[in-house]
Parts: structure tokens; sequence; C-alpha cells
């Protein structure tokens, strides 16, 4: 089982980085409703606290809940970013769940321009890939359905992975699959 972590010290995760080894890279994503925290995956976790001890987050959220759509037409698979980084990209925009939007119902490469970093769509890519990924954040199940049967209306795939959608938003994402941080180890 893998967790992401929220980390209500963006100030304390700053000071850890700067003391990786050169080269090591780890990402952590800014809650984009409550300044000063901060989501991380597994991985992030245990780098920073190597060698600085433990860092206490707020809460954490079962990764496997935190749901991704990849889609028919998925290319550039070396760019993917890890699943981990984009499960707590979704919880920094509280999101319940995300789409590969990269290609758009015919073959062709969407366009999009972000005007903030609210803006539910998004783009990522694994450190150093070649490829940028644009995804589509979904805050509600009812907007993943709605934008998967007017993005992917021939898809019935796409229509059953929103349909499917197990919370019905941020907070009952929270309510249901996360924790006390003291909760998450076991």
């Amino acid at each position: 089982m893998s967790w992401i972590f929220l980390v209500p010290d963006s100030g304390e995760i700053a000071r850890r980085r700067q003391r990786l080894p050169p080269g090591q890279f780890v990402e952590a994503w800014p809650d984009l409703y409550v300044p000063g925290f901060v989501w991380i995956a597994d991985e992030t976790r245990a780098a920073l606290e190597a060698g600085t001890g433990a860092l206490r987050p707020a809460l954490s959220v079962d990764a496997a809940h935190v749901t991704i759509y990849y889609g028919p037409r998925l290319t550039d698979l070396a760019s993917l970013p890890p699943e981990a980084s984009l499960k707590a990209r979704i919880l920094s925009g509280h999101g319940i769940a995300a789409a590969w939007i990269t290609l758009d119902q015919f073959g062709e490469r969407a366009i999009h321009r972000a005007d903030s970093p609210l803006d539910p769509v998004f783009f990522l890519r694994r450190p150093g890939g070649s490829a940028t990924h644009q995804w589509r954040l979904f805050r509600t199940k009812q907007e993943a359905v709605v934008f998967m049967r007017e993005h992917y209306g021939n898809d019935p795939e796409a229509g059953d992975w929103a349909a499917g959608l197990a919370v019905v938003g941020y907070e009952q994402l929270l309510e249901r699959h996360a924790r006390p941080e003291a909760d998450s180890t076991t």
C-alpha cells in the first residue's frame, strides 16, 4: 500500500530539499488552496527523511483511491510522470482523479493554455522526459462524468471509468481514505 502525505510545513520541505545529494530529485506539490502545506509521495518522504529525522504530516491518503485514466491513445510512455507524483499533484489541486488528455478524440495533440495553477488542465512529465503530458484534473465525480462524455463520447471505457469513481468529491475522498499520519504506517 502506498500513501500520499500532506505536510503542513513547506519551509521544512524546502530546507530538506537543499540537503539532498546533488542530482537527487524529489517532487513536492504545494497545496493550491492551503498556503504552506505540501503533498508528497512515499518515495519523496523517504528521501527527505533520510538522515534528517521524521517529517510530521498532518494526514495521509491511500494512493489507491486517487485514480487516473490513461485511455487508449497513450503515447510517450518513457516520459510519463511517476504515478505517485501525479497522484500527489492531483491532491494538491483538491482533486479526486485525473485523465490523460495529451491527444484529443481524433488523435491530434491537444492544445491548452493554463491561466493559473488552479486551472483543471495541467502539464506533467517524468523528470528528464522528452514529451510533456497533458492532464485533466477532476475535483468531483460529476465533473469527470461530464468531461469524459463530452471528450471521449465514443469510448465506453472512459464513461465507465468516470461513472465508477468511488467518491463524489475531495472532501469525501478525505473522509473515507485519509487518516492521521500516526495511523498510516500500519
